[in-house]
């Protein structure tokens, strides 16, 4: 019997409530692959779920994180051994199963990424699903012959977690990046990071016409509602805008013209349930060409499980930056 630490989300007849437990490791989600967890991150996702502002878990009670990373344990996959680095994100972690905010994970066998050469755990989940969301874009806006040549790509919300990395992964691929945010105090930092441009979105005045002056080659928007309404008209012949978030809200108000009149194509990022195989393409340029070079700026804060509740509150205020990364096992 191996007792441990995790963060654990539960909803019953006593109400939300999450914090930290000892449970067993015989008790976690049924899987093929235990893991010691080293790592895990903290994603919007995350603290909408850690304290009941949003419905993300389908069922409780089960342990927060939608990432993880660390060693096998035991596996009764042969493809993975004690020892092996792995890593895994999404793929039902912290929805329908126990996630990474535990001292151990169990993790089905086929969304389970060996750890690849080029990355250590840590930088993992310091990419962990913002990075992955965000090249998950890449790679599907390319997929639809998307390229440097068409012009540059705005990236929204880009003073957040998805958009930092956004802009230091496309940048990394070749591509001019113009960075749109609401933080104007953040605009020298996100030019550190590979931004060539960046615009204030308090400052962004669109026309409302059904088209008007191309501007970007493509988007990758974080936004949704009047910012993605207001993108759809600017992009070039062809581009493409990805969209992975809804801040400014579900819903937006547009027209055929540029799909009809520009080609322009409009790609959903769902990063949660990709396919096996894309997973193993996106973890591959991660590590190697699209690997961010700015990891050690991006991640602006490490802390340990018992801290989370208050990371939670302040990213749900707007009143968090960069990536932060939860170190689970102080002995790597």
């Amino acid at each position: 019997m191996t007792i441990f630490r995790a963060f654990r989300i539960n909803n019953d007849d006593n109400g939300h409530r999450a914090g930290i437990e000892d449970m067993d490791a015989g008790t976690l989600s049924p899987g093929e692959v235990l893991i010691k967890v080293a790592y895990s991150s903290v994603n919007y996702k995350d603290a909408l779920a850690g304290t009941g502002k949003g419905r993300i878990l389908r069922t409780y009670p089960l342990n927060g994180g939608i990432d993880v990373a660390g060693h096998v344990v035991a596996s009764t996959d042969p493809a993975f051994r004690e020892g092996d680095a792995v890593l895994c994100t999404g793929s039902g972690l912290s929805e329908t199963r126990d996630g990474g905010y535990g001292e151990y994970a169990r993790l089905d066998a086929r969304w389970t990424i060996p750890l690849p050469s080029g990355l250590s755990l840590r930088e993992s989940m310091i990419i962990g699903t913002a990075g992955f969301t965000a090249a998950l874009a890449l790679l599907r806006m390319g997929d639809n012959r998307q390229a440097p040549a068409l012009g540059p790509i705005a990236v929204t919300g880009a003073s957040g977690g998805v958009g930092m990395l956004a802009i230091d992964i496309f940048s990394r691929a070749g591509y001019q990046v113009h960075a749109i945010s609401g933080k104007a105090d953040r605009f020298e930092f996100l030019r550190d990071l590979g931004a060539a441009d960046c615009i204030d979105r308090h400052q962004l005045a669109f026309s409302g016409k059904p088209m008007d002056s191309a501007r970007f080659g493509g988007a990758l928007d974080n936004v949704g509602g009047t910012m993605l309404a207001g993108l759809l008209p600017l992009i070039e012949p062809y581009g493409n805008v990805a969209i992975c978030g809804n801040a400014g809200g579900i819903e937006f108000d547009s027209t055929v013209m540029p799909f009809i009149i520009r080609g322009a194509s409009l790609l959903g990022i769902a990063s949660a349930g990709t396919a096996r195989d894309i997973r193993d393409t996106i973890w591959q340029h991660l590590a190697s060409d699209w690997k961010p070079r700015h990891l050690t700026r991006i991640v602006t804060r490490e802390i340990g499980l018992d801290e989370l509740p208050a990371v939670f509150t302040r990213m749900l205020a707007g009143d968090s930056f960069g990536r932060t990364l939860v170190r689970i096992d102080d002995t790597v």
